[in-house]
């Protein structure tokens, strides 16, 4: 018979203050299979620990219960002291008092005591029928994947390649550089965004060990920490890469305009273009959507000859291309190609979008002089539309001599979003001290909520924009009426001086919030990611596994993960990399011994199992000439659907086996 080791925490009062611990240790020297019954102040301190050690070597006990707080963080140390005892680790079973009982029945100490005693009750049934377990490794593929080219996906590349590792970074635009390349400068500092971002993207795009796979998309993931088999969309350019020089002819020849995505839509761009003048791979590609086929030059046709000078007609960016990089009679297939890669560990820093104005309703988001700070931080930028100098959008030609800040637009809001965007405060600050630096007459509005400046220096920063003459308002921006195409009246309240504020402003900057990229989404279901309350990435721990997700081997960085600034985001990214090579540097990951197993002598070769499960882990191979299931325990999660649909029972599921559920569900009903 099974020798059970019951160990019931206090955790301080989280546990004690509402159950009664001492009741829960005499009522486990009650129950058969227990051996030894005790208690301590804290079970994950070195005295707890210990005191399991001493038990195990004493001989007085041979199965472990613990009676305490989550084992999603603790378990793993019981874990630890059991084999330091010298006892198989897996012959532990942890009843959670805390989280699922303590905290959630701090008004009824009797009734938590009495679900206590359950719980643990529970646990011993299920420790004494537990069987040792052993556990098992695979080798690794001793390379990287990290998806998304902005700041964070750039640093993580960088560390991971710098610590030998080959990897791949992909990014769906034509170049890295994400949302940071479209800034101006950057706060607390005003250094120019581009100055400290390009050398990196140039690092990146030299590095022995980076392939960059920009203008690409992840397709479909594949397998397990370790050995992931990812599919990457490299989507058409329609321009030879492996020609083009990056000198731009094309874009220069080309007669369409359309939107400029990377100056958010505040001017055009043409069909043949390249991504922006510092882009890294400095690469032109074709926007097929609005290409026009000049001279009749549609793809995969010879061209037609002229009967004027007998030549062929070819398109203006074929003429104009030095470098012979675009040829329209190839055959090119819109869908670009599938690459097929094999990495150990994956980091998902895929970015962030700003909030759509149109959300804005009261915020006349149709005038032209009503903007996004992003919008503001190209018109300012010496690369945007109008080359750094401010001009009002209606007109193109005259600076506003009033300006208006609006903060918190769909954060901080019921309505839209409940969370803080955490930067929106700091780069409104920003944009208000550069141009006051720049045009000192113009007046310069800011209506915040709350100012909220947490970050190294940054409070200085604010003070400083005050005393260059910014007006900062505490209160909300209740409305825009539009006096004319050039004009708005701002409708606002001062909290401080209790009065209502109402004036007229030549520009108006909405700070909309941070928000997960639509394509993010998609990508989540491929990579099996989960998604907060606030619709961002989760991560695996809030405060003790901030990188890491709940799918083993992908890592997260980032804005994907939560708002913030650019020193976090760097931070985090290289938090990212750090745990993504911890199994490309061990070699080879342990995979957990909790998993399906089946009995062949019990298998009648039916196959149902096989279409249940949701991993793709079980196959019908030949034994004996007869054909029965085989699991894959590389693919195999322990999901357990196997196990309850067979119908011979020859399917067990380790750890979950039914003498042990049958146990437990006898002590809670008992």
């Amino acid at each position: 018979m099974a020798k059970v080791g019951v160990y019931v925490c206090h955790c301080g009062t989280n546990i004690a203050g509402v159950i009664d611990v001492e009741a829960v240790r005499a009522h486990a020297e009650t129950l058969p299979e227990v051996a030894v019954a005790r208690k301590d102040l804290f079970m994950c301190s070195d005295s707890g620990q210990e005191m399991i050690k001493q038990d195990i070597r004493d001989g007085l006990v041979d199965r472990v219960v613990v009676a305490a707080c989550t084992p999603r963080t603790h378990e793993p140390i019981f874990r630890a002291a059991l084999e330091a005892g010298g006892l198989n680790k897996y012959l532990f079973e942890m009843a959670n008092i805390r989280d699922q009982d303590s905290w959630v029945h701090a008004n009824d100490p009797e009734g938590a005591t009495a679900k206590a005693k359950k719980l643990m009750a529970s646990a011993v049934g299920k420790a004494a029928r537990l069987q040792p377990l052993e556990d098992k490794f695979v080798d690794v593929t001793k390379a990287a994947l990290v998806i998304g080219g902005g700041v964070g996906g750039i640093f993580s590349a960088l560390e991971l390649a710098d610590m030998g590792y080959p990897t791949y970074l992909v990014e769906k635009e034509p170049s890295i550089g994400g949302v940071m390349a479209m800034l101006d400068k950057t706060f607390p500092t005003n250094d120019c965004s581009a100055c400290i971002l390009t050398p990196v993207m140039v690092d990146a795009g030299n590095h022995p060990n980076v392939k960059l796979m920009t203008y690409s998309e992840v397709e479909d993931v594949d397998g397990y920490i370790g050995n992931f088999t990812v599919k990457v969309r490299r989507k058409q350019t329609y321009i030879d890469w492996q020609k083009c020089t990056g000198c731009g002819a094309c874009a220069e020849a080309c007669p369409v305009r359309t939107t400029n995505e990377f100056n958010q839509g505040m001017d055009k761009r043409p069909a043949a273009y390249i991504h922006f003048p510092q882009a890294v791979p400095k690469k032109a590609v074709v926007d097929m959507e609005h290409c026009i086929n000049c001279a009749g030059r549609k793809l995969g046709q010879e061209p037609k000859i002229s009967k004027k000078t007998g030549k062929p007609m070819l398109a203006p960016c074929e003429l104009a291309c030095p470098a012979d990089a675009i040829n329209r009679s190839l055959p090119l297939d819109p869908q670009g190609r599938i690459e097929e890669i094999k990495v150990g560990s994956i980091v998902v820093a895929t970015g962030f979008q700003v909030m759509d104005k149109g959300w804005f309703k009261e915020m006349a988001p149709e005038h032209p002089n009503v903007i996004t700070a992003l919008q503001l931080e190209r018109l300012i930028s010496a690369t945007g539309p109008t080359g750094g100098n401010l001009y009002m959008p209606s007109t193109a030609d005259k600076k506003p001599k009033t300006m208006t800040f609006v903060s918190c637009m769909g954060s901080r809001d019921e309505k839209f979003h409940t969370y803080c965007s955490r930067v929106c405060c700091m780069y409104m600050i920003k944009q208000a001290r550069l141009l006051k630096e720049k045009y000192p007459h113009m007046n310069i509005y800011m209506h915040f909520i709350d100012v909220r400046t947490a970050g190294k220096d940054y409070d200085e920063y604010y003070v400083g924009a005050r005393k260059m003459g910014v007006n900062i308002l505490k209160g909300k921006v209740g409305g825009l009426q539009i006096i004319d195409d050039h004009r708005l009246r701002v409708l606002a309240y001062d909290m401080e001086a209790g009065t209502p504020v109402e004036y007229e402003s030549d520009l108006v900057v909405l700070a909309t919030a941070i928000e997960l990229p639509e394509s993010a989404k998609k990508l989540a279901q491929t990579l099996g990611l989960q998604f907060c309350g606030s619709n961002f990435f989760k991560e695996l721990h809030p405060k003790l596994g901030p990188v890491e997700t709940s799918t083993r081997g992908i890592f997260l960085a980032g804005c994907c993960q939560g708002p913030k600034d650019i020193p976090d985001t760097v931070s985090q990214a290289k938090g990212a990399a750090g745990a993504a090579a911890v199994p490309l540097a061990q070699g080879k990951v342990k995979i957990e011994p909790i998993l399906s197993e089946v009995i062949t002598e019990l298998c009648s070769g039916c196959g149902i199992c096989v279409p249940l499960c949701p991993y793709d882990a079980i196959t019908l191979k030949i034994h004996a000439e007869k054909p029965r299931a085989e699991i894959d325990i590389t693919q195999c999660k322990g999901c357990g659907v196997c196990t309850s649909a067979c119908p011979s029972a020859a399917i067990v599921l380790h750890g979950y086996e039914d003498e042990q559920i049958y146990a437990q569900i006898a002590a809670l009903t008992a």
